[in-house]
């Protein structure tokens, strides 16, 4: 690795890091795929999305479509009707997150036989298990 692997706190590093906050939380993913197949309603994503409230898919699609990955659309209808899709760049997104994605399909028992062998060993040494399976740094005691 060269010198410039090592640099965290370079400016290349920090953008990367701005941009994998955008795309890397489970709202944005998720919404990339669903609109990897064409453009979509407001509304239908909200009951596509399990969980999603109004207030954070509103967020999530300002943010995505200020970073130009999403296009939003409104019709003079009544009520309006608005349309989300994505763009080029959005669409040059659908590739790594699907290997993302099949890549945690493909280990997530691994993964959880190693959430299980750790929160074993913390239990015996008295440090209690993690909580959430190991998403949250909060122990069980």
């Amino acid at each position: 690795m060269t010198e410039a692997h090592h640099d965290f706190q370079s400016e290349g590093c920090r953008e990367v890091s701005r941009v994998l906050a955008r795309i890397g939380d489970k709202w944005s993913v998720l919404i990339v795929m669903m609109l990897a197949d064409g453009p979509r309603r407001f509304n239908e994503m909200k009951r596509l999305i399990n969980g999603i409230s109004q207030r954070m898919l509103t967020l999530t699609l300002r943010g995505l479509e200020r970073d130009g990955l999403v296009s939003r659309a409104v019709y003079p209808t009544i009520p309006p009707r608005v349309d989300y899709e994505l763009t080029p760049l959005g669409h040059s997104l659908r590739e790594p997150v699907m290997a993302l994605g099949q890549w945690a399909l493909a280990n997530t028992g691994a993964i959880a036989q190693a959430q299980a062998q750790f929160d074993k060993r913390c239990t015996e040494e008295g440090k209690g298990a993690m909580r959430n399976g190991g998403l949250s740094a909060e122990r069980v005691a």
